[in-house]
């Protein structure tokens, strides 16, 4: 039963009226207040007041402090006017319950209406919000393409200046290279007119002695002064053309419906040779991924801290096969076997194509995968990984033992069935 508030005080002024609910001995907390034109309660459990109040009053304006165990109360009239009383002291049960009803009906209208305009205005601030990211994105993509114009602009200026000191250097040569032939030509010319002058004297002097009559003979050559050596120019100098063969990786003959095979085949023997080098060092490691930390987790027991740092340092490199390795490693330690076993998987997928730089780890991940299979009960599936790793390293004892248990298990199990 809820204990009515009896005690309270008053005072007026023609627009306002002020009321004080004092509450001894208990600590107060927030209170539940239902406020209309003419209706006031105040639930306090377990205490409680109602009120009909003698004329209406401006319940938007009007307010309420809870502080130091009194609830005070502002209320504003909305008609300036002195009461007689606080309440109006005629209201029967009648009045109270319409006056309550209507109070309460007018409370959740108001909520309802509050919450509607907060619902408009938080959708107000929303769009607002949108609009101003959105201007913001414009304004941002106008800069970048700003930025990218005046790169492109800057290149284009840049690169037709390379091509102008190109054409020019190209002129020069070439002046310097016509200047160089007609050097060459002009000696030719003197060249030529040396022998002409050495070969033409002596034979001017056997014209001569040629149209003098000899002794027995009457006549002379009449074709003396067209015998002249004939000159032939000089032969051209000797010189080697220097042929470059492209350099190829494979026995067989280009063919253009086998470039991209080979391109791909090419690509991944460089990945795994780079992968190899990278499991063999330890820096990288160290330095990528703070893999001695990581060790001392296992070593500790703490798996699934090693778990995390795995997850974090895949995220970041999703191509190193060790990392799938040794989260592997620590998922068969927390008996996570599928995960083992797709981490192994993982592993083996990156260690392709088979070098000898990546066959350790070939074979620890076929190991994991096997060992992963047997917890599950899956032996073949197990002893087909164990064979695998024995192809790679065929003298590792260790496996050759383990592998011929899982026989055992096989056989044992057959004969059981």
């Amino acid at each position: 039963m809820p204990v009515w508030l009896r005690e309270y005080s008053w005072r007026q002024t023609g627009s306002a009226v002020y009321l004080s609910l004092p509450l001894r001995g208990v600590r107060v907390p927030p209170a539940n207040i239902c406020c209309a034109d003419q209706y006031l309660k105040v639930s306090i459990p377990p205490f409680l007041f109602e009120a009909i109040l003698y004329a209406p009053i401006d319940d938007t304006n009007s307010t309420a402090k809870i502080g130091n165990g009194i609830i005070f109360f502002t209320l504003y009239k909305k008609e300036v006017a002195m009461w007689d009383s606080l309440t109006l002291a005629t209201a029967n049960k009648e009045k109270l319950q319409y006056l309550r009803e209507n109070a309460v009906l007018k409370a959740h209208e108001k909520a309802k209406e509050e919450t509607k305009a907060k619902k408009v205005t938080k959708q107000e601030h929303k769009k607002y919000a949108l609009e101003a990211t959105m201007k913001l994105e414009e304004a941002e993509r106008k800069r970048i393409e700003d930025l990218k114009e005046k790169e492109r602009q800057k290149v284009t200026k840049e690169l037709a200046l390379w091509k102008k000191q190109q054409k020019d250097a190209e002129k020069q040569k070439r002046v310097q290279k016509e200047g160089e032939l007609h050097q060459e030509v002009e000696q030719l010319k003197e060249k030529k007119k040396e022998k002409i002058n050495k070969t033409r004297i002596p034979n001017e002097e056997t014209s001569e002695t040629r149209l003098k009559p000899t002794k027995g003979h009457g006549s002379y050559s009449m074709f003396s002064e067209n015998l002249k050596e004939e000159q032939l120019p000089a032969p051209r100098s000797a010189a080697t053309i220097k042929i470059n063969f492209t350099s190829r990786v494979f026995p067989t003959a280009l063919r253009e419906s086998r470039i991209a095979e080979e391109e791909e085949w090419l690509k991944k023997q460089a990945e795994a040779h780079r992968d190899g080098e990278r499991l063999h060092s330890r820096e990288f490691i160290d330095s990528l991924w703070g893999f001695n930390l990581i060790n001392k987790m296992f070593a500790m027991g703490n798996y699934l801290a090693a778990v995390n740092a795995y997850n974090l340092a895949v995220r970041l490199n999703n191509k190193l096969p060790l990392l799938y390795l040794n989260r592997a490693a620590c998922h068969l330690k927390l008996r996570n076997l599928h995960k083992a076993i797709e981490d192994s998987s993982k592993a083996l997928d990156l260690l392709t194509p088979p070098v000898p730089h990546n066959e350790h780890a070939r074979v620890k991940a076929y190991v994991r995968r096997g060992t992963a299979f047997c917890q599950l009960e899956l032996y073949t599936e197990g002893l087909q990984d164990y064979e695998a790793a024995l192809k790679i390293d065929p003298k590792n004892k260790t496996i050759e033992q383990d592998a011929e248990k899982i026989r055992h298990l096989i056989r044992g199990t057959i004969q059981d069935s």
